[in-house]
């Protein structure tokens, strides 16, 4: 047994959508809101290998970057659809009202009622705000409709409109 200490836990940041230009850029589609994890001399890791960021350009709803170690366009075609990670103890102090998108998949969402609704499947990011999944519903992550996320009993509670939810 060697005396290194194992690999510390990652977060997903985003996913390599694709190549951009001929130089080993990367397309990433971020999962985060926290961009200046993409900024210029920032480690990040894709496929658990570390790499150094040395330009940065956001383009609509992508992060587009470039490393120092990846050079060449067939480097960056072979890592679409590789997530992008940072270690753990780099996520930042939130906010009593605030979340990881991560922390909501698998909440269980009931009205204010205590009527069960559903399971958060999965948290999409969009310009304006998060929207949660749950089943076939989309449910903007809103003050109007999420009324409460209690992360240490698994629940979430929504107000619903009609409609929202099949009954």
């Amino acid at each position: 047994m060697s005396g290194r200490s194992p690999r510390p836990s990652h977060i997903t940041i985003g996913k390599v959508v694709g190549p951009h230009g001929i130089l080993g850029g990367l397309k990433i589609a971020p999962t985060t809101v926290f961009l200046g994890r993409f900024d210029p001399g920032r480690t990040i890791y894709i496929n658990d290998k570390p790499v150094t960021i040395k330009r940065l350009m956001v383009h609509k709803k992508q992060v587009r970057i470039e490393t120092q170690e990846i050079t060449d366009r067939n480097q960056a075609e072979a890592l679409k659809w590789a997530s992008v990670t940072v270690p753990e103890d780099e996520i930042p102090e939130l906010e009593e009202d605030e979340f990881f998108s991560a922390d909501l998949i698998g909440l269980k969402a009931i009205d204010e009622s205590g009527k069960v609704l559903g399971t958060v499947d999965d948290v999409f990011a969009s310009p304006a705000h998060d929207i949660l999944q749950i089943g076939t519903a989309m449910v903007p992550a809103v003050m109007e409709f999420v009324k409460e996320v209690d992360l240490e009993a698994g629940v979430i509670v929504i107000t619903p409109i009609l409609g929202m939810f099949e009954d």
